[in-house]
């Protein structure tokens, strides 16, 4: 039994660095809708997201998923380098290079992220009206609230190791690396209960994944605030919150909702990684492809 769609290997440049992508192409489809993907702080596009990519394809909508610089197989160095600046660029370097794309719908361009990258999505529909439509799955869009949620001792812990890893940068020197995830009572960029477990549950078997990020992030963090981008986005957006996150608080995703043009907001009783597996990611596919259906297919 076929697929219903293949898959190609695709790259573009952004910052003059390649950015490795897979391209999914409905088999039946003439010039479908495209959706531009990429993951959320620190992942990378195999953490679950071909899962999402697939269903799309086989429902006739193409999907362009992508791994940022430093990341995955994607050029750029210092390795494992979270910059929200740096991946907005990247994201609309994608978005550009699927304009070029010959086979699919280019004027039906829609933009899909999760948890960091949901802010990405925002900020690039904001700056681009022609993008067609939005899904933000858990989005991160308010620091302030935030930091609110894990405590002000979290970015206490942070700040030598930030201090540490840009003076190191200035100096020219390697990193200074802290853990993206573990467990309460260990620093890392996100130690809640959920974020060790939920994490290693989208990671697959087969990967060269390190659990580690450059800690300058810790002082970009509290500054990027997609949030402010909200009332700027035009076309149709879905939102989705878990109204469990221990990291992302629900409060802020249906205010970015309520400054919106068009937003439908989709709540669910569970914690932050939890809509990637089971009952949850299936009900959340299902209604994000008939949303991107219903705005995407003319």
């Amino acid at each position: 039994m076929t697929k219903g769609y293949k898959v190609e290997a695709s790259t573009f440049l952004s910052a003059g660095m390649s950015c490795r992508a897979d391209l999914y192409l409905p088999e039946q489809a003439q010039n479908p809708p495209l959706v531009v993907m990429a993951h959320g702080f620190g992942a990378e596009r195999t953490f679950r997201l071909p899962a999402y990519a697939a269903h799309f394809a086989r429902n006739g909508i193409a999907v362009l998923l992508f791994d940022y610089r430093t990341f995955g197989d994607s050029e750029g160095t210092p390795r494992n380098l979270v910059d929200p600046a740096h991946h907005v660029a990247d994201w609309k370097a994608a978005i550009a290079h699927a304009r070029t794309i010959p086979t699919i719908n280019r004027e039906r361009i829609a933009v899909w992220g999760t948890s960091y990258s949901g802010g990405h999505c925002i900020v690039c529909a904001a700056q681009d009206q022609a993008i067609s439509a939005v899904i933000a799955q858990v989005p991160f869009l308010d620091p302030y609230s935030s930091i609110a949620h894990v405590g002000l001792a979290h970015l206490l812990w942070a700040t030598p190791h930030g201090v540490l890893d840009v003076i190191k940068a200035r100096l020219g020197l390697e990193p200074h690396y802290v853990k993206l995830v573990d467990r309460p009572g260990k620093f890392a960029a996100m130690n809640t209960p959920e974020s060790l477990p939920g994490m290693l549950s989208i990671v697959p078997d087969e990967t060269r994944w390190q659990n580690r990020v450059c800690a300058r992030i810790l002082f970009k963090f509290p500054i990027y605030r997609p949030l402010r981008f909200a009332s700027q986005v035009r076309c149709p957006a879905l939102l989705m919150l878990a109204e469990n996150d221990s990291l992302v608080t629900p409060a802020s995703i249906r205010k970015a909702a309520k400054r919106m043009t068009n937003a439908q907001v989709i709540a669910y009783p569970f914690g932050h990684f939890d809509i990637y597996h089971g009952e949850a990611f299936d009900d959340a596919i299902e209604k994000q492809t008939g949303f991107l259906m219903q705005h995407l297919q003319s």
